[in-house]
């Protein structure tokens, strides 16, 4: 008998172009597209190298008592020596006030004559929330003002006179306290425990608020403008004001859930600034990051009612999400400032 071979069975491949294959195929681009996000946000990227603080700096802000809830410093004579200031920046703005006094301050400067815009060098200022509203603060301010301040203008003007750690010290009102630290150099308190725990420090503020020396180390240019906002509630403020101009901008980023920020500029061949903002968690951090970075590019697209200047700046503008933080870069070359003005 003749035996009938079998048949082969014919085999039939899975395709990953249709049915169950190509469930399989968006199960694997999706998870590989989530494990990359999940690296993405846990992955530490590399930073600028920051400038350090000079010694002197150093040493003042190591004697600030307690802690901060906002660290501010202004090098206005280092930017009076940037190409910026001297070759861009129009005379209006350089006369206009660096910032508004008023009440008893604003009264004293007037009376000795003296112009912060015009007369202060540096400016390092320290606040403090002391109660529900009260924000107490401490100044140290470096300038020409041993003319302008003599010794007998501050007792003819003082309700009490008392030295403090050795230096004379002066009540100049209710909540306004000042000290001469040497020829150019003064400190204003806005209460004599301020000063005291200033001129008589008591520890090291660099390990007594952790918090504040993190963000000063995250500002890279120590020499032009730099603030560390520790607070919350300065942060915001901070956030608050810089978009109150754009109402859009409020929402972008998640504003109101960053905890800290840290900012600083540089002024010479154009502008270099970088901020971080830090948020609660890394995963806040990344979706700010992405609606903020997906906001600048939509503003270029063409089309769009941003002008034409306004998206070169926005076009030198990085965002990145590193870890808790956002970090905002921008360089802008002092070309662009000159041929906007020829435009003008």
């Amino acid at each position: 008998m003749e035996s009938k071979a079998a048949p082969e069975a014919t085999t039939q491949k899975r395709s990953f172009k249709k049915g169950p294959g190509l469930l399989i195929s968006i199960s694997i681009i999706g998870f590989l597209a989530f494990l990359s996000v999940v690296l993405w946000i846990n992955w530490s990227k590399p930073r600028k190298q920051v400038e350090t603080l000079s010694p002197e700096l150093r040493t003042i802000i190591d004697h600030i008592p307690g802690k901060t809830d906002a660290l501010i410093y202004v090098g206005l004579k280092d930017i009076r020596t940037s190409r910026l200031w001297k070759e861009v920046i129009p005379d209006s703005l350089k006369k206009s006030p660096l910032f508004k006094t008023e009440g008893r301050l604003d009264t004293l400067l007037k009376a000795a004559g003296i112009n912060p815009t015009e007369d202060l060098d540096t400016l390092l200022i320290s606040f403090k929330r002391t109660g529900f509203r009260e924000q107490n603060f401490l100044g140290v301010a470096w300038g020409p003002f041993s003319a302008k301040l003599p010794e007998t203008f501050l007792k003819k003007n003082s309700s009490a006179t008392e030295k403090i750690g050795g230096y004379p010290c002066y009540e100049l009102g209710p909540k306004l306290w000042l000290c001469s630290l040497g020829p150019r150099r003064i400190a204003i308190a806005g209460s004599r425990n301020m000063l005291e725990g200033f001129l008589v420090p008591s520890g090291s503020f660099f390990q007594r608020d952790s918090l504040s020396t993190a963000l000063i180390g995250k500002t890279v240019y120590k020499s032009h403008l730099w603030f560390a906002l520790p607070s919350a509630v300065w942060t915001s403020g901070a956030l608050q004001s810089l978009t109150s101009g754009n109402k859009d901008m409020k929402t972008v980023g998640n504003l109101n859930s960053i905890q800290h920020l840290a900012l600083s500029v540089r002024l010479n061949d154009g502008i270099e600034g970088e901020s971080e903002w830090i948020y609660p968690t890394r995963r806040a951090a990344y979706f700010a990051s992405t609606f903020l970075w997906g906001a600048i590019k939509l503003s270029e697209i063409s089309g769009t009612r941003t002008t034409k200047q306004i998206k070169h700046v926005l076009d030198r503008i990085q965002v990145q999400q590193n870890l808790e933080s956002v970090v905002i870069t921008t360089n802008i070359p002092i070309e662009f400032f000159k041929h906007a003005d020829q435009k003008q």
